[in-house]
């Protein structure tokens, strides 16, 4: 109450208000503040405002922005200079992520983490001609998934649609592209593309860029390419990159260049100030040590990353070189005990230390001291530190258990793939086949391709000739005939694959099988019955009485394929003879000057289409007009003929 009262007087107290003299602020307690019961009610409130005029500014400043803009005053489009529309566009901001095209994302990204990629690349491409066009984002996404999985095929063709729809590429997009080129072992095309790209591309290359680079070339044996880049990474003002160091000193120590090795390390620390801080280096250093037999220098670089009081920062990715250097060098219980240290530190998500990387490292490593359990126990417990295997992790240890002879145990870690959710690849298949005919289970082997086929998954020509030999050597060939049968439509077969399946059937006399082989290479347009083929062919019937059947079914194949060759050219003859009918059938018979009868009108139509007919005869292809004696086109001549109400294309033009 008194309070109130006091407030009452100071009011009362005030001047009266003028314009010229604003009026003075209060320094005892603003009227404000008695509206809200504490201040801390008040101070929620104020941070509530905030909170809001950063998502929605207020209706001053946006019509004070909007009488900005018409204010200023508009140049004459004449002062505007015109885009050249051959010049680049420029990939699309992230802020255009949004409203529909940002559910269009979603939708998109829900396939991709079904597995389903073929669904996901139909949509974008149906969804570039529609209303909400896809973003480079999605794009990306979806050509992510197909790398990964590594698609490659359908991944250059989605590609190139979005580049021709017109679609802007990022990097990303440009990464991807080199990268796919890359892991297809095809540098020279991944540097052409990257060359066109540097000098064309209305964006620049980023440092990742040059990583994905020079790490595939080293990994397909162009080290100096790849040193020759890491110079160009310079030359456009990129800082050193430990991680491109990493990769041209692992390619070093996988060549042999141990020099190269430690002057890569020393360019590094120089350029660095002398410390290496990152610890991505010092397993290929580790290594380099080792294999020049220098092992107290080795230890004492594990000692400087690793050890007590050490400053180099080491990741999942340093942890898994050193790793692996000492796995491979005999200090397997050390790294027993680094690899305890690293799932000691791995605080996900503040610190990783382990990913899935070194679970297959330690795989590699048990498997190399002949403790398969031990391997096989680790690789199960990865999913308890937050690592998914994926398929080449599976594929790693079911190979190094096929080649120890443990059919069994590796059967077993195939079934548990569908459990994570890994879908197995052709090389799974043709691991586990392989291993089957090793063991003398040809039926097992060939229900493995069986399922290869079924999944969907396309096993090449050489993957089908080791199961047909395989079926054959344990004399299976009807079964090989069935193989031959189904995948015949599916593979593009050589001479070699035919002679092959020829041979074990006469082996056993089945002449009629032979026969139906050469039928099917007789329908096979990319192969052709040789002479020596048809030699051993007539001599496997010679010896039943049967040399003149190859002759016979050669001749009715090609009598069957002149008349489907007639057939064709009667086909054509007749589309065109319905074409010229819906024409004449379309044009009206005022045209021709006749209202009274319409037999005039037919005659006229006939005789213009005749005319019409010749003049397309007449004309060579890629030619839309020729001129007449008179000077006219054809086309005119019979335009004017018929404007004039005659009945008959005037001589010169039609012929």
């Amino acid at each position: 109450m008194a309070l109130s009262k006091l407030t009452q007087i100071r009011i009362l107290a005030r001047p009266p208000f003028h314009h010229h003299h604003p009026p003075p602020q209060s320094t005892f307690i603003s009227l404000r503040s008695l509206s809200f019961s504490s201040p801390e009610e008040a101070a929620a409130e104020r941070r509530r405002r905030k909170r809001r005029l950063r998502i929605e500014p207020p209706l001053s400043s946006l019509n004070r922005s909007q009488q900005q803009q018409t204010q200023q005053p508009q140049k004459p489009q004449q002062s505007q200079i015109p885009q050249n529309p051959n010049s680049p566009k420029l990939p699309e901001h992230v802020s255009a992520l949004s409203g529909n095209r940002l559910n269009l994302h979603n939708r998109i990204l829900t396939l991709i983490r079904q597995n389903d990629l073929e669904e996901a690349a139909l949509f974008t491409r149906h969804s570039v001609y529609s209303n909400c066009r896809p973003t480079i984002f999605t794009v990306n996404s979806v050509l992510f998934g197909l790398l990964r999985q590594s698609k490659y095929s359908d991944l250059l063709s989605l590609h190139r649609f979005i580049t021709q729809a017109g679609i802007a590429p990022n990097v990303i997009t440009y990464n991807l592209l080199f990268q796919t080129y890359l892991d297809c072992r095809k540098p020279d095309t991944a540097l052409e593309h990257f060359r066109q790209f540097a000098n064309d591309a209305p964006i620049n290359p980023s440092p990742t860029t040059y990583r994905i680079l020079i790490k595939g070339l080293v990994d397909n044996g162009r080290v100096s390419k790849a040193i020759e880049m890491k110079e160009e990474m310079g030359v456009r003002g990129f800082a050193p990159d430990p991680v491109v160091y990493s990769y041209l000193m692992n390619g070093c120590v996988r060549s042999g260049d141990l020099d190269g090795v430690f002057g890569l390390f020393e360019e590094l620390k120089e350029k660095l100030g002398g410390f290496v801080e990152n610890g991505v280096v010092y397993g290929a250093l580790v290594k380099g040590y080792f294999m020049k037999g220098m092992e107290k220098e080795a230890m004492q670089f594990y000692e400087e990353a690793v050890g007590e009081g050490s400053k180099v920062k080491m990741s999942a990715v340093a942890f898994n070189s050193l790793l692996d250097a000492l796995n491979k060098n005999g200090k397997f219980e050390l790294g027993l005990r680094l690899f305890d240290k690293m799932i000691e530190e791995n605080r996900p998500p503040w610190c990783l230390t382990v990913n899935l990387g070194s679970f297959n490292v330690m795989v590699d490593g048990y498997c190399a001291q002949g403790r398969f359990k031990d391997a096989i126990e680790v690789f199960r417990k990865m999913g308890e530190y937050r690592c998914c295997p994926d398929t080449l992790s599976f594929n790693n240890l079911i190979e190094q258990l096929c080649d120890n002879g443990l059919l069994g145990e590796a059967e077993e870690v195939y079934g548990e793939m569908s459990e994570k959710g890994v879908n197995p690849d052709e090389f799974t298949f043709v691991l586990l086949m392989d291993a089957c005919f090793k063991a003398d289970r040809a039926d097992d082997a060939a229900g493995y391709y069986r399922k290869m086929v079924e999944s969907g998954l396309r096993p090449n020509l050489g993957v089908y000739n080791k199961l047909v030999d395989g079926l054959v050597k344990v004399g299976k060939v009807d079964d090989a005939k069935s193989f031959f049968d189904l995948m015949v439509m599916k593979l593009k077969m050589d001479v070699a694959s035919y002679e092959f399946i020829m041979k074990a059937l006469s082996e056993v006399g089945k002449l009629d099988e032979v026969l139906n082989v050469v039928d099917t290479m007789l329908d096979d347009d990319g192969v052709e019955l040789t002479e020596e083929l048809q030699e051993f062919v007539k001599g496997e019937l010679r010896k039943e009485g049967r040399e003149e059947d190859l002759g016979k079914l050669i001749e009715e194949k090609e009598r069957q394929k002149a008349e489907a060759k007639a057939k064709e050219a009667e086909a054509a003859e007749a589309a065109k003879r319905s074409a010229r009918a819906a024409v004449a059938s379309l044009l009206p018979s005022k045209l021709f000057g006749n209202k009274d009868g319409e037999t005039e009108s037919a005659e006229a139509n006939t005789n213009l289409i005749e005319a019409t007919s010749v003049n397309e005869e007449v004309l060579s292809p890629g030619e839309n007009a020729s001129v007449n004696a008179d000077g006219e086109s054809t086309e005119e001549a019979v335009t004017n003929s018929v404007d004039s109400g005659g009945i008959e294309a005037k001589s010169d033009g039609a012929n």
